[in-house]
């Protein structure tokens, strides 16, 4: 099952690599971070701005354990293929639960829901991010927690405070939950040990690396202060509608059991950070977000399960059985309907234009890339975004521009305003094709 889905996920975000359909925002923030680690240098990513260590936006230095591959294999699609291992490892705790609790064929079919969940696949088709550390580790943690072997669930737990600041909540929850099946000396020191881990991390080590000596993302909170955000708790977890549909499409797969195990609980610091957050994109079932809330959900509708079906007479096991499988299979059906469906899996002229034009820039030199070109070259190159973004200043040598502008970073008609600026003051025109422009200085 884990190799399959590898395989799955890999060709989906190396093709959508190789149909320039991955970003600078995010993929190639991260590989240049990993380059650097790889050459033995601080996690700086020439994205952000002029030398900005990564570390003073987010804490994931579990980023450097890709290193030794990256230095052998020094590409974008390392980070992609190592993303899609490590999503397909974390299937093997889940499915091999079920399997161990309800026999192949079941154990099979809930694997593969899990596998191919929304929430696993949103992460796959969105270029990298460093929670795909988190989710084999959450779930080889849950397992050894169903199975009550405490010492090997905070063994695995432990690491999750290297992937994201946040992570270290979900730690604390854990020993929570330790604390609930009577292992309350083991449960409260990792409580304190996640709850320590989160302050060091957000007051301390983040500040340290950034520019402005703060936590930067905690303004998705807000700036009243923590009794205006204890205040505005009620509203911002109930609303807008779309945080009620996340919470759904988090339970629906599971047709809602997962709620009867106290495992679900565990999904509570993700959800809450989340709804808290001021920022838009954190509330929906989009990007990557919800990766570490599948092997939770999943782990826990398995340990419902087993945890009721004694109560029930063996017909109804078993009717309860097929009904849950269909389920779970439309689950699987879904998510792979909504990647697979209406992609395409061909290049154009128009990327191949792109490629050539990529070609002219020597390597090494700095070129300042629109949001899809990035990643093309963070490899071999030291890459600024285009166009200038949080003050940050375009200074390449070279710069190469896709003229079918997004609305992000700025609107459209700015970025073609700030195009035109940089050729009437020092750069001239290399050569244009199919609405791309390569620029030098």
């Amino acid at each position: 099952m884990s190799a399959v889905l590898a395989l799955v996920y890999g060709v989906v975000s190396i093709n959508n690599h190789l149909l320039l359909r991955t970003t600078g925002y995010d993929l190639g923030i991260f590989e240049q971070a990993v380059r650097a680690y790889a050459e033995g240098r601080a996690p700086v990513s020439e994205l952000r701005g002029p030398g900005f260590v990564l570390l003073g936006d987010h804490f994931h230095p579990i980023l450097a354990t890709l290193a030794p591959v990256y230095r052998l294999f020094p590409s974008a699609v390392t980070l992609l293929v190592a993303q899609a291992l490590l999503l397909a490892v974390s299937a093997i705790p889940v499915t091999r639960m079920a399997v161990r609790r309800f026999g192949t064929a079941f154990g099979a079919c809930v694997g593969l829901a899990y596998g191919l969940s929304w929430g696993l696949l949103a992460t796959v088709d969105f270029d990298f991010h460093e929670i795909v550390f988190a989710v084999p580790l959450l779930a080889f943690a849950l397992e050894r927690l169903v199975l009550e072997r405490w010492t090997a669930t905070v063994c695995w737990a432990a690491p999750l405070v290297l992937v994201k600041e946040e992570m270290p909540l979900t730690v604390a929850a854990i020993g929570a939950y330790l604390v609930l099946k009577g292992q309350r000396r083991l449960g409260a020191g990792v409580i304190a040990f996640g709850l320590v881990s989160f302050a060091v991390i957000v007051l301390a080590v983040i500040p340290a690396f950034a520019p402005d000596s703060t936590y930067g993302q905690g303004h998705n909170l807000g700036d009243g202060g923590p009794l205006q955000l204890l205040a505005d708790a009620p509203a911002r977890l109930v609303s807008p509608p779309v945080k009620l549909v996340t919470v759904l499409a988090l339970l629906a797969p599971t047709a809602f059991l997962a709620v009867l195990s106290p495992l679900a609980l565990l999904a509570l610091p993700t959800l809450l950070w989340r709804f808290m957050s001021l920022n838009e994109s954190h509330w929906g079932i989009e990007h990557h977000y919800s990766a570490i809330l599948m092997p939770i959900a999943y782990i826990a509708f398995v340990h419902a399960m087993a945890a009721h079906a004694p109560r029930l007479r063996a017909e109804a096991v078993m009717r309860w059985r097929k009904a849950v499988a269909v389920v779970c299979a439309l689950s699987a059906a879904f998510g792979l309907f909504t990647v697979l469906h209406g992609r395409e899996w061909t290049g154009t002229e128009r990327i191949d234009a792109a490629r050539e034009l990529m070609a002219l820039i020597p390597d090494g030199a700095t070129v300042a890339a629109s949001n899809p070109l990035a990643p093309q070259l963070t490899a071999t190159h030291t890459v600024q975004l285009f166009p200038s973004y949080q003050g940050n200043p375009v200074d390449a040598e070279w710069i190469i521009v896709d003229n079918w502008y997004n609305r992000w970073p700025s609107d459209p008609a700015q970025q073609e305003l700030e195009l035109l600026t940089l050729k009437a003051t020092g750069y001239r025109v290399v050569r244009e094709s199919h609405d791309y422009v390569l620029l030098q200085r």
